[in-house]
């Protein structure tokens, strides 16, 4: 564990115990790659902790089994609770030629998701491209923001994807934009198994 200091002394009556507990909302955003890569490496740390992971993945099919599905519903299988929902038609970077049962299910999923919140039923939530139905206005991004600062007990909650909303950002503790330098996709390489999958 860290004993580093901090640039800033916080002046919020916490000790540094409560404070190391506290709720925390990651984001990675940006147009590089490796967001839901990152965002599981800390679900990885959270089942390691013993937590209760629930990801949730609002764009990506169904048919979509990357690697770090089966490795966290693996670990899931070992010991402790690991839940992995795909809500999505499987496209990702624009909408659908007809998005409006992407929509309901997008809708029907954070209504899921808050009321899971609310419930604490999980004590790690990844919300995989969940940046993508609020940029689109399918879902509010200030209704979510409240809903995230207002959530109870320590529950961490990591939201990936693009463009996310400044209502986000701004409620955000952790916020990591990936940028793209270079990407074989700019070359014409399509995507690889262990590396995209």
């Amino acid at each position: 564990m860290s004993r580093g200091t901090t640039p800033a002394a916080p002046d919020d009556g916490l000790t540094t115990r409560e404070r190391r507990n506290r709720p925390v909302l990651l984001v990675n955003t940006g147009d590089g790659k490796g967001k839901t890569t990152a965002a599981c490496g800390v679900a990885l740390r959270a089942w390691a902790q013993g937590w209760s992971i629930g990801v949730y993945q609002f764009v990506k099919s169904a048919a979509w089994k990357p690697g770090e599905r089966d490795a966290l519903l693996a670990l899931g299988a070992l010991s402790g609770d690991v839940t992995w929902e795909t809500m999505g038609t499987g496209w990702s970077w624009a909408r659908a030629t007809d998005p409006t049962d992407a929509r309901a299910a997008a809708v029907e999923g954070w209504r899921a998701i808050r009321e899971g919140i609310e419930q604490q039923r999980h004590r790690f939530w990844l919300l995989d491209e969940f940046t993508y139905p609020m940029d689109w206005g399918w879902i509010d991004a200030d209704e979510v923001a409240e809903t995230l600062r207002t959530r109870p007990g320590t529950q961490h909650v990591v939201i990936t994807g693009r463009r996310c909303p400044a209502a986000i950002v701004a409620e955000a503790d952790l916020v990591t934009d990936m940028t793209k330098i270079k990407h074989p996709f700019d070359d014409g390489q399509r995507g690889q198994v262990g590396i995209e999958w």
